[in-house]
C-alpha cells in the first residue's frame, strides 16, 4: 500500500513526454513523476524509489528529490510564508508544507526556524506540520533501561535545561548540569537514559554513568595518545571546551580518567599536556 509522505518503491509503468507514471495500486493508480525527477535512462519496468506527496493543486504526485522530513519526523525548518489558513515551511520540495494556526503553539513569522512535526491530519488527509509536539509523544509505554543508549533530537531549551525527543517517540530531560559543548535545537545526537522516575519522567546524560563513563573516556585517551606519538597538549590545565573538541566529554571526566591512568603509572601529567609513561 502506497504511504504519502514516505518514500515508496514503485514500478514504471507508462513513459510520456513530461514524465513517467508509475503503479500507485488499486486505491491511487497511475501515479505522475515529472520529468525533472526522472532519473536518466529509466525504461518501462524499472522500480524507483520516490517520496510521494500531494503538488499545489492537492493532486499525489511522486518525487526523488529528497526532502527534509517525511511523515512521523520532527525537523528544524523555517518560515517561508504566511497565509490565512497558517504558516508555511521549507522542507525541500516545491510546495511548501503547511503548519495550520490550530497546530502552532505560538503564532510563527517569516524567517523563524521553528521544530516541527510532520504528520498526515486524518480528516483531510493532507500532510501538515505542527509545533504541538506533547500530542504525538508519550503515547507508548516506553522500554528503556537506565544506561540504555538513545539518539536524541534537542527539541526546546528550558530553564531546567534541554527537552529532547527519544528515538522520535517519548519526551526526554538533560538538566544543564549534564550538558556540555554547543547544544541548539534541532541537533542530533547519541545520549543515555540517566534514571527513570517514579511518574515515567526520563533523564538523560550525555555519558555513560560512574565508573563506565570514566572507563569509556580512559580507552579514548590511550588511542589518542597511541595515535598522536605519546603526547596529546591536554591537561587538568586545559579548558573545557578544548577537551570537549577531542573526547566530547566534560572536563570532570577527563580529569578523573586521566588521574585514574596517572594513579596506574600509564601515563604522565605535565606541564603542557600528557604523555605515554614509557616505563
Amino acid at each position: 500500500m502506497i504511504k504519502i509522505g514516505q518514500y515508496n518503491t514503485l514500478e514504471v509503468v507508462k513513459v510520456v513526454d513530461f514524465g513517467v507514471f508509475l503503479d500507485g495500486g488499486e486505491d491511487f493508480g497511475n501515479i505522475l513523476l515529472p520529468k525533472s525527477s526522472v532519473p536518466e535512462g529509466t525504461a518501462l519496468g524499472d522500480n524507483l524509489e520516490v517520496f510521494i506527496y500531494f503538488d499545489s493543486e492537492d493532486d499525489i504526485i511522486a518525487t526523488t528529490k529528497q526532502p527534509l522530513a517525511q511523515v512521523g519526523d520532527f525537523a528544524q525548518l523555517k518560515v517561508v510564508g504566511i497565509s490565512g489558513v497558517g504558516a508555511f515551511v521549507d522542507w525541500g520540495l516545491e510546495k511548501d508544507l503547511l503548519v495550520p494556526f490550530s497546530e502552532q503553539r505560538r503564532r510563527l513569522e517569516v524567517g523563524q526556524m521553528i521544530m516541527v512535526r510532520v504528520y498526515t491530519d486524518k480528516a483531510s488527509g493532507r500532510i501538515v506540520g505542527s509545533t504541538k509536539f506533547n500530542r504525538f509523544l508519550d503515547k507508548t509505554p516506553h522500554q528503556y533501561q537506565v544506561g540504555q543508549e538513545v539518539q536524541v533530537l534537542i527539541a526546546e531549551v528550558t530553564d531546567l535545561g534541554y527537552k529532547a525527543v527519544i528515538e522520535g517517540l517519548h519526551w526526554g530531560l538533560l538538566f544543564k548540569t549534564e550538558s556540555f559543548g554547543k547544544l541548539f535545537v534541532g541537533k542530533r545526537l547519541k545520549a543515555y537514559i540517566k534514571d527513570i522516575r517514579p511518574d515515567g519522567k526520563i533523564n538523560l546524560s550525555l555519558q555513560k554513568a560512574g565508573k563506565a563513563k570514566v572507563d569509556d573516556i580512559a580507552d579514548k585517551i590511550l588511542s589518542e595518545l597511541a595515535r598522536q606519538g605519546g603526547f596529546i597538549p591536554l591537561s587538568d590545565k586545559s579548558s573545557p571546551e578544548e577537551i570537549f573538541q577531542v573526547f566530547r566529554t566534560s572536563k570532570a571526566t577527563f580529569k578523573k580518567a586521566i588521574g585514574g591512568l596517572y594513579k596506574k603509572g600509564v601515563l604522565l601529567i605535565e606541564n603542557g599536556g600528557i604523555r605515554l609513561n614509557d616505563n
